[in-house]
């Protein structure tokens, strides 16, 4: 293993990875402290190249001095490993693979351990949740969702689990493949073991597997409230098919409200206690879901089709303006942005973030920016 690390060392792509994986492998420094580094300094090398008074105004004297020791190599030795595998990618916030709604969120994670097609990071997704303990029924319906959701050109996005999860990304493998499981594990470990198979279905039919937790993380209760906000920002809403009153699949749910995103809910028999969630749910305001269409009109699926296609063809054009000069050194809103570029909020966000991280971009008070160079 040494020698293979030594030899990764050589690779600049990888150095380049391995720093963000060893800010981010510090003890108590999570997502938000991680970006307020990273808007501090521009990124991880120049974070670790920072003097220990100059990290003490972002962070505490405990985490300042773990990055004044330095990047420990060894201890990157497994992932950088894992990293050289066929398939398998570290994104982070400075990749344009990286995906946009999830810039959306309060606390994006700075880097994905992914394994499969990048392409699904990006594409218009829908999450669909739901209990361990799953009736037949159950399964059956969120087999059939996933099915129906994919041929109207959605990703289905689940968290691999035994029941819902599990019947959800079966149903997208039925379709066309389009598929992500956001997992609670590193990306070395299949949790749980009876989704081996799925899992490398996942892989096999061009979806995707992802996780922000380093490489031999094993399963603990924590991470998967973690992951769940994940599984939501990555989508435009959020199904939950069966759950009780106390599950992942709430959290889920009120984390989908929370980034803005549509809550979508089917209903049951008021005698089981699988539907209890799911009716509590639609008493706080979800959409009751009995129907396909009753998800594809609330999303409006018919026009994303079409949006992609025009997205492209916007992307492409020899027109497209130079993004600094959308920004004035007078301050712009993200609203003169949108309207001058003709990009949506999420792409013109995207575009902001990584302006602001290259130093080019000062966000200011009241959603304004200002051009530094």
């Amino acid at each position: 293993m040494a020698n293979h690390s030594e030899g990764d060392y050589n690779n600049p792509t990888l150095v380049e990875k391995s720093l963000w994986v060893s800010l981010g492998n510090i003890r108590g420094i999570g997502s938000q402290t991680f970006c307020q580094l990273l808007k501090a300094f521009g990124d991880p090398e120049r974070v670790y190249a920072a003097s220990f008074s100059q990290l003490t105004e972002i962070v505490s004297e405990q985490i300042a001095t773990e990055i004044t020791k330095g990047v420990e190599q060894a201890t990157l030795a497994p992932t950088l490993h894992w990293l050289s595998l066929t398939n398998n990618h570290l994104v982070t916030l400075a990749d344009t693979q990286y995906p946009q709604a999830l810039l959306e969120i309060t606390d994006p994670p700075p880097f994905l351990y992914a394994k499969g097609n990048l392409a699904l990071l990006n594409q218009p997704s829908i999450a669909i949740v739901g209990s361990r303990n799953a009736s037949i029924q159950g399964e059956k319906n969120a087999e059939a969702f996933a099915q129906g959701l994919c041929q109207h050109g959605l990703c289905v996005v689940s968290g691999l689990a035994l029941g819902i999860d599990g019947a959800a990304h079966r149903g997208a493998l039925k379709e066309n493949g389009a598929t992500i499981a956001v997992v609670g594990t590193g990306l070395d470990i299949v949790y749980p073991a009876k989704h081996r198979d799925l899992a490398h279905q996942i892989i096999e039919k061009n979806g995707l597997i992802i996780s922000e937790f380093p490489i031999g993380t094993p399963s603990k209760p924590q991470n998967f409230p973690k992951r769940n906000r994940i599984i939501s920002g990555l989508s435009l809403g959020c199904l939950v098919v069966e759950a009780n009153l106390q599950s992942g699949s709430q959290i889920t749910a009120r984390l989908s409200a929370e980034q803005g995103r549509e809550v979508f809910a089917i209903p049951g028999s008021i005698h089981s206690p699988m539907a209890k969630g799911c009716h509590q749910l639609i008493k706080q305001g979800a959409k009751l879901v009995d129907d396909l269409r009753d998800i594809i009109d609330e999303l409006g699926l018919e026009k994303i089709s079409a949006q992609i296609t025009q997205s492209a063809i916007n992307n492409n054009a020899s027109d497209n303006p130079n993004p600094l000069d959308l920004i004035g050194f007078e301050p712009t809103s993200l609203e003169t942005i949108v309207h001058t570029s003709g990009m949506t909020v999420s792409e013109a966000s995207a575009m902001l973030m990584m302006l602001e991280l290259e130093g080019k971009v000062a966000s200011l008070a009241g959603g304004l920016y200002q051009k530094l160079v």
